[in-house]
């Protein structure tokens, strides 16, 4: 939907779609597990686990899962993405710098992939980048793992899911929200 401010600018804004997105590697390295979790605008998910060829790294594993949910994302139709995910690598490797500040240094045997992921994105309106804590991904991670033939983790709650009901209330406004990087890429 596009907002009237928005329509006035002939700014069109299309529905985000939600991708969650984790890789696993057994041992790392070692095979790697992709798993991937697409939420469309209306709440339809698609859900995508897949060992991938070869053997990698748990980088390397991150960034495949995110490609594969790329290619099915671009596949249904989407063109405003939000990606969360729980590899701070991939996070800070695939999000805009400013001049300001540097970009970290690459991963120079995963250079190449990155690019192509890069590539890949240009394909979509808007991106916005979300870096989320381990536990909020665990769909995603259960998929990755599942592709290696691993049961999924246990449930592993922060430690403050397990305080009582008033002392959350008391904190709840205390929490740091997930990590956010806006990107905007220009359509093909």
């Amino acid at each position: 939907m596009s907002s009237p401010a928005a329509a006035s600018q002939g700014v069109v804004r299309h529905p985000e779609w939600v991708i969650h997105c984790d890789g696993t590697a057994l041992p790392n390295p070692g095979r790697m597990g992709l798993g991937a979790v697409l939420v469309a605008p209306g709440g339809a998910t698609t859900s995508l686990s897949r060992q991938a060829p070869g053997t990698g790294c748990n980088n390397e594993a991150e960034l495949r899962a995110l490609l594969l949910a790329l290619d099915e994302a671009c596949r249904q139709g989407a063109l405003c993405l939000v990606i969360s995910s729980d590899s701070s690598v991939l996070v800070d490797q695939m999000r805009p710098h400013s001049p300001n500040a540097p970009a970290p240094r690459p991963i120079a045997r995963l250079a190449p992939m990155f690019e192509e992921a890069r590539r890949a994105l240009q394909r979509f309106d808007t991106v916005r980048w979300q870096w989320i804590p381990r536990h909020r991904n665990g769909q995603a991670d259960a998929l990755a793992r599942a592709a290696v033939g691993l049961a999924p983790k246990p449930h592993s709650r922060p430690r403050s899911a397990t305080r009582s009901l008033s002392d959350l209330e008391r904190r709840k406004r205390k929490s740091a929200p997930a990590r956010t990087v806006f990107a905007e890429f220009a359509a093909p």
